[in-house]
């Protein structure tokens, strides 16, 4: 069927330059404010030496996890010391920091709407389906776009990415608390503002945290592809050692990430779990 191809593409560029446009201050400010949340983690990352960073985090997991998490945080965090790759870990710990931190400001008061309202529910669900299904090359596009080379770009993607999980496991939570408790609640004479922060939100608490722990994963796993486009870190020197075939410098940069990924999915699963069983 010779059927004249739809614009879409050219549509969407028309669009991305419509919004360089008259976006562009906009665009600058966020730039500003990211890079500068960025900045400041990694100088709060690498403000001490690498041996006073390892035994306050390793205190922080004796503390969340007892000794055994401890014990995996002092080796492994010592052993991308002794690789020469503190500081690039450190580069890429505060971009997956600053993007899950902002996935969660932005994705927590989404996922409320999403339980408080079945219209936005329906509105959101498909543009969450959407933005878990694009690959996640493909936000590196506009990123770059609108925020030039670098780690805010990455950011951006990353947090375009991740974000989902967050929104949608805090609509679950939230919608999974016992209506009797609700019920309860309103015959009090609780407002929606005492219902939702005294009741609500605790005990949807466990499923909110299993959404951040998977936000903060995916961001992770961004941190190679972000390398692509600029962002510095130990996801460069995994981007670097792939194009140069070296397999054993691309297998020492990919331990690193692994330990980070290990020690951020056990502190977020066990940070919350002595509250909700108490």
């Amino acid at each position: 069927m010779n059927l004249p191809k739809i614009p879409l593409g050219k549509g969407v560029e028309w669009l991305e330059d419509w919004l360089t446009a008259y976006f562009g201050p906009l665009f600058d400010f966020i730039h500003a404010v990211i890079g500068g949340m960025v900045s400041g983690i990694n100088a709060a990352l690498t403000f001490l030496p690498a041996i006073v960073l390892i035994i306050l985090i390793a205190a922080l997991a004796y503390w969340i996890g007892k000794w055994r998490m401890a014990l995996f945080a002092v080796v492994g965090l010592l052993l991308i010391d002794n690789l020469g790759l503190w500081d690039p870990s450190m580069q890429s710990l505060a971009l997956v920091l600053t993007a899950s931190l902002l996935a969660v400001i932005i994705g927590v008061p989404l996922g409320v709407l999403c339980a408080q309202s079945r219209t936005f529910q329906n509105i959101a669900t498909p543009i969450l389906d959407f933005m878990q299904t694009m690959p996640a090359f493909v936000y590196l596009l506009p990123a770059v776009s609108f925020f030039s080379l670098g780690v805010v770009p990455g950011v951006i993607a990353s947090i375009i990415f991740a974000i989902p999980p967050t929104i949608r496991l805090t609509n679950l939570g939230i919608r999974q608390v016992s209506p009797e408790l609700v019920e309860a609640a309103d015959a009090f004479g609780s407002t929606a503002s005492q219902k939702l922060f005294k009741l609500q939100l605790p005990i949807a608490l466990p499923t909110i945290m299993a959404g951040i722990n998977q936000t903060i994963m995916l961001s992770l796993s961004m941190v190679v592809i972000s390398s692509m486009i600029g962002a510095q870190g130990v996801g460069a020197y995994v981007y670097r050692a792939v194009s140069q075939a070296k397999t054993g410098a691309g297998f020492e940069a990919g331990i690193a990430i692994v330990i980070i990924a290990i020690l951020l999915d056990r502190l977020t699963q066990k940070l919350f779990k002595p509250k909700t069983q108490g």
